[in-house]
């Protein structure tokens, strides 16, 4: 089961997994998918069209219906529903209904099923805050400094836990900010890294509301589900007593990305971004760490993009048109 199975990154790992076929019990062994099923509170209108496809249309909050979908039993479940930064900043009680109680919900359901199902919890880099280091590894304490952060570090903890007493056998991943997402502009603090390089390549203006030397750590769209997928795959035994990684990504500035921007696509493309400060959204960001080193993640086969250039490239050759 995909939870945010109607979202940009849910229907990429739903599409994926349709291609090669499912899971393995271990990365590059044999693949088998027999049903996947699709919960969210909206799909887009073009489906997949495959068989082994079950769109449900829910509410994590609604326990019985968490809990009749997952009554057929469930052997892995991405969990990638939650209120983004912004949003959950914004409405305080949405973003604690959404990101922990429907977490607890799911868990929950995990939690009843004959064997312990994989499930692989999506975090973020938000997850760090406060005084930090020049570059965040391993072991940094988590201390966020935004509620977004704070609900995925309790996300994050509840996995942990309900893997130690053996109901899930959970994994999470600290995500960096995903770039190029593709459709509209979501509500995420960080959208706006997309924004200044999918807007200008449509044709269309920009707003960038943090300062050139802005840094962020991030991860392509194919990098995120290369990532869930391996998180996935990789047996238990493999993760041990900690079942929370930060996930490789790349170090790149506004400036830089805007470099790669106008190399790639022109100056024109360059000149339709503008700056306009937006301090709520500046705190947001400027609180999350920009480098990390990941050598956990590097030993257990997670990899990053090879650089900014090549994610705008793959992103124009997804782009229709």
């Amino acid at each position: 089961m995909i939870t945010g199975g109607g979202g940009f990154l849910g229907q990429s790992v739903a599409r994926a997994l349709l291609a090669r076929g499912g899971l393995a019990s271990e990365p590059g062994g044999p693949a088998q998918l027999t049903d996947l099923v699709l919960f969210d509170q909206a799909f887009p209108t073009q489906r997949l069209e495959d068989r082994r496809v079950a769109y449900v249309t829910g509410d994590l909050l609604d326990r019985e219906r968490v809990d009749h979908t997952c009554a057929r039993g469930l052997d892995a479940v991405f969990h990638l529903a939650s209120v983004v930064s912004a949003g959950a900043e914004a409405d305080f009680d949405l973003g604690l209904r959404v990101n922990l109680d429907g977490t607890r919900t799911l868990l929950e359901a995990c939690r009843v099923q004959k064997a312990p199902p994989r499930i692989v919890f999506t975090s973020s880099v938000a997850a760090f805050g406060g005084e930090l280091p020049d570059t965040v590894v391993d072991t940094t304490a988590p201390m966020p400094q935004s509620s977004y952060g704070t609900q995925k570090v309790i996300g994050e903890l509840l996995v942990n836990d309900y893997t130690r007493k053996g109901y899930v056998d959970g994994r999470t991943v600290r995500l960096p900010t995903i770039v190029v997402r593709p459709g509209k502009p979501n509500r995420a603090a960080s959208g706006f890294m997309s924004s200044i390089l999918r807007e200008p390549i449509n044709g269309e203006p920009a707003v960038c509301p943090v300062l050139p030397e802005a840094q962020m750590w991030i991860l392509s769209p194919q990098g995120a589900v290369d990532t869930l997928i391996h998180a996935m795959e990789l047996s238990g035994s493999r993760w041990g007593w900690n079942r929370t990684l930060n996930v490789p990504g790349i170090t790149v500035s506004v400036a830089e990305a805007l470099s790669a921007l106008a190399r790639i696509a022109g100056a024109d493309a360059r000149a339709r971004v503008r700056f306009e400060r937006d301090p709520a959204i500046e705190k947001i960001v400027l609180s999350w760490p920009a480098r990390f080193r990941t050598e956990r993640a590097d030993r257990l086969g997670f990899r990053a993009d090879s650089g900014i250039d090549d994610i705008i490239k793959a992103h124009i050759m997804r782009t229709p048109g």
